[in-house]
């Protein structure tokens, strides 16, 4: 029996970890090779895409960036984890702010910018997660990060709570971004709800829900790895690519990542375009 391959999209209910949901995931296919993209804290809900199988081999080439968010913040107050889940530890006066200084305030956010990890988070600190040490009380230098702000939108503010949408690059931490967005105010403000609605090309009203769970729900590999181009190949081809030999078939203008697919149309690798030869890079065995 073929194990399953394929990506599965998720929406993650409040209060699971993402690796709860992979758990489910593997408990429900039968499986234990099984990854996902990008998590999602316990506090958030939303968009998770799960590769399942040989799958995993393709998590760097699926499409799921940019991504994006809506959520609410709260202003008035700073928590020890920038989100609801943590300790206020600073109360301040928000009775000054308006909708518009918050959107004005959030267009400063936009761009190519830097952002400081959160202590409670998964970044590493000398092969220590930070959140191990934020635990401890302890608190240390964190680099900055280059994320890009694409969208940042306030829809509405009924104090001291601001609804907004956001549209952002891999690695940004969104409670940070509120975080931020309240010091900038001198109000201070932390994540109070957040949903994923958007990774790249997959969004959540095509999401599953955790009971619903199954192998006729998983996106084939060719379908999901769109629009990258693809190319069938002929059974000779086939065998030299999965023998990892260079193939001489057409070239795709300013690519240089392709699809194979087999002769059923289904795709069973990956390869790179390198001196006008494709060269083979991640490959699914024959019967897997």
């Amino acid at each position: 029996m073929m194990s399953p391959i394929g990506i599965l999209l998720i929406n993650k209910p409040k209060n699971l970890t993402s690796h709860d949901v992979v758990d489910e995931v593997r408990r429900a296919l039968h499986t234990r090779r099984v990854g996902h993209t990008g998590t999602l804290d316990p506090i958030s809900e939303g968009l998770l895409v799960i590769a399942v199988g040989y799958a995993t081999r393709f998590i760097r080439y699926l499409p799921v960036d940019p991504k994006e968010y809506i959520g609410t913040m709260t202003l008035g107050a700073i928590t020890n984890t920038q989100d609801a889940e943590g300790e206020i530890i600073e109360k301040r006066n928000y009775d000054f702010v308006t909708l518009e200084m918050i959107r004005e305030a959030a267009k400063s956010f936009l761009g190519d910018i830097s952002q400081i990890p959160p202590m409670y988070s998964a970044v590493k600190f000398k092969g220590t997660p930070l959140f191990k040490l934020a635990r401890k009380g302890e608190e240390v230098q964190r680099k900055p990060k280059k994320i890009t702000i694409y969208h940042f939108e306030i829809n509405d503010y009924n104090p001291p709570v601001a609804s907004f949408r956001v549209v952002c690059s891999k690695g940004t931490y969104v409670r940070t971004l509120c975080h931020d967005l309240g010091l900038k105010l001198s109000c201070g403000a932390y994540l109070s709800a957040l949903t994923r609605t958007r990774m790249g090309e997959f969004t959540l009203d095509k999401a599953c829900q955790l009971d619903e769970i199954s192998v006729e729900k998983l996106i084939p590999l060719e379908e999901a790895l769109a629009p990258m181009p693809m190319i069938k190949l002929t059974r000779h081809q086939i065998i030299q690519a999965r023998n990892g030999q260079p193939l001489r078939i057409p070239l795709f203008p300013n690519r240089t990542t392709i699809g194979l697919l087999d002769e059923n149309n289904h795709l069973f690798a990956i390869a790179r375009q390198r001196d006008s030869i494709w060269h083979p890079e991640c490959v699914i065995p024959p019967n897997p």
